[in-house]
């Protein structure tokens, strides 16, 4: 297996903390979804530029893949915009199965499978688009991307209040997990643990929840709102219901109405 890493100056001594209190107060979660997603954007763009490569050796190509494809996702890396972000990347390239046995091959494209991104444990396609014999393989590729983070430093138990005591700032790998790293603590500071959290993990996206603000048979304030006008009633919840969550309501009629919880835990209904 081959490592490479590919470091971001924001990353070295006090640079790095800095940088993470930057992003604390400027960062949005929209921000950081969308910057979690560079490195899969950079390397399409990569192979959109030209992909394909000479392969160095006709009698055993599969010799050549891995540092070919190592090659290749150097490039991409090192085209990569996301100094921004305080990320240290590092990129490994397996090995295909050595029982494998490929035909001679003047140039091999590297590519992304549909589905696939530069991310976390993933694959990348090799296909052979000069020679007598076509065929495609496929290498295992890790990315990783070691960043500012919150970590637990105590267990949660499901349904309790995170606050700003339970995590403490550490370096950990973004990608580690497909659920984003929630790098801003306001993004999770008051929200409650969705699941059993083990001290130790970095707080992300998926390990958290808003608050119940009522209960499933709650009675609620129910706000219909049309052109001009807005009416008041009282309903009873059929769910539970958290801040922006989408709930049913039934209304004294009987009729059934669907809305969205605001902070103050009235349900907001669009006529």
């Amino acid at each position: 297996m081959t490592i490479r890493s590919f470091f971001s100056p924001a990353n070295h001594g006090a640079a790095l903390r800095s940088t993470t209190r930057s992003l604390l107060a400027a960062r949005t979660r929209a921000a950081v979804l969308r910057r979690l997603c560079l490195v899969g954007a950079v390397a399409g763009a990569a192979l959109g530029a030209g992909g394909a490569v000479h392969a160095q050796s006709a009698a055993d190509p599969a010799a050549d893949l891995g540092p070919l494809t190592q090659r290749w996702l150097d490039d991409a890396m090192s085209r990569n915009p996301s100094s921004a972000l305080p990320l240290r990347m590092e990129v490994s390239v397996g090995s295909l199965d050595s029982r494998l046995r490929l035909a001679p091959c003047a140039r091999v494209e590297p590519y992304l499978p549909v589905g696939a991104r530069l991310w976390g444990r993933t694959r990348l396609g090799l296909r052979c688009v000069e020679g007598a014999t076509a065929w495609n393989v496929f290498l295992p590729v890790t990315i990783k991307a070691f960043g500012p983070a919150w970590v637990l430093t105590n267990n949660v138990a499901p349904g309790a209040v995170l606050t700003a005591n339970d995590a403490t700032e550490a370096e950990v790998d973004w990608a580690a997990d497909a659920s984003p790293v929630m790098a801003n603590p306001d993004l999770w500071v008051g929200q409650t643990a969705a699941r059993q959290l083990v001290a130790g993990q970095a707080v992300r996206q998926a390990m958290v929840r808003a608050p119940l603000l009522f209960k499933a048979g709650a009675q609620v304030k129910v706000v219909a709102q049309g052109p001009g006008y807005a009416v008041s009633s009282a309903g009873q919840a059929l769910t539970a219901g958290s801040s922006g969550q989408t709930v049913r309501v039934r209304m004294e009629n009987g009729r059934i109405v669907s809305g969205t919880v605001n902070d103050s835990g009235t349900v907001d209904v669009t006529l």
